[in-house]
């Protein structure tokens, strides 16, 4: 069933709501008459995902919310959301392993793709073994499975396992406090940001954003493709956080922030 069309007093009170409603779209969710649905119950912006699907979906898909707000008589923003970097461990020979509190694991550069057992799995981030030192708690899986470091090299990271379980192939890797710090912008986003044009967001949401520096990266990437979104840095970093001065520098250069309690929570803990 089509969504009745919006009344006057409905655009007005969703323009003027001071809290606006943003909803993610997914394949459940992009159908026209969903989004018609959508727009009529009053979402105010739609965020397209950009770890997932291609440029060309996510251009399809913005077509069809610009055409049924046509339909409704509303205005409602597009989000695009940059991946950013996303640490994970290498994936494992039977796709995963059970752990339990007490055993040895390795994090291991030098393990390749399909060759993680229970002794250890390889990453995909060589600065691990500069960043993290004896002692520190990484946290894989969103924090399901803890370990302790005990040693480090300079190709491996030596842990013990304090709290076990099921730990499946390319799952995250976050430190307690934070400190894996790699780039905002990773090449997918770079391509991403290069295909921004086909899409013509409202607003552009950068991952993991650890200063200023990286919105003002990101605007001057989409002014090379002469787009002018507002920028949304998400705070997600627990160093970020801890640091007024640089947390502070990143609310100035944005147009928005958003907190992003998934992998925050993670690194800041209970």
């Amino acid at each position: 069933m089509p969504a009745p069309a919006a009344t006057e007093t409905d655009v007005s009170l969703r323009v003027n709501r001071r809290t606006k409603i943003v909803a993610t779209i997914g394949p459940a969710s992009e159908a026209d008459d969903m989004i018609a649905r959508l727009i009529g119950a009053g979402v105010n912006v739609f965020r397209l995902n950009f770890s997932h699907g291609t440029a060309g979906h996510h251009a399809q898909v913005a077509r069809r919310i610009r055409k049924q707000a046509d339909i409704n008589g509303s205005y409602v923003g597009i989000l695009a959301d940059l991946q950013g970097p996303k640490i994970r461990i290498r994936s494992f020979r039977n796709g995963s392993v059970q752990l339990a509190g007490g055993d040895p694991f390795r994090l291991d550069l030098e393990l390749a793709e399909d060759e993680g057992d229970l002794r250890g799995v390889g990453l995909d981030y060589a600065a691990l073994c500069s960043s993290v030192a004896r002692g520190d708690i990484l946290l894989l899986d969103d924090g399901r499975i803890r370990l302790r470091v005990d040693d480090v090299d300079t190709r491996a990271v030596d842990c013990t396992v304090l709290v076990g379980g099921v730990l499946g192939s390319r799952k995250g890797i976050n430190r307690l406090g934070g400190g894996l710090a790699a780039p905002a912008l990773t090449t997918k986003d770079l391509t991403d940001i290069s295909s921004l044009a086909e899409v013509e967001p409202d607003f552009v949401a950068v991952s993991f954003v650890s200063s200023a520096q990286d919105i003002h990266q990101t605007r001057d990437l989409l002014a090379h493709h002469r787009l002018e979104p507002a920028i949304i840095a998400k705070i997600e970093r627990a160093e970020v956080v801890a640091d007024e001065d640089i947390l502070n520098g990143i609310v100035d250069a944005s147009a928005g922030v958003m907190v992003a309690r998934g992998d925050l929570g993670v690194e800041v803990g209970d």
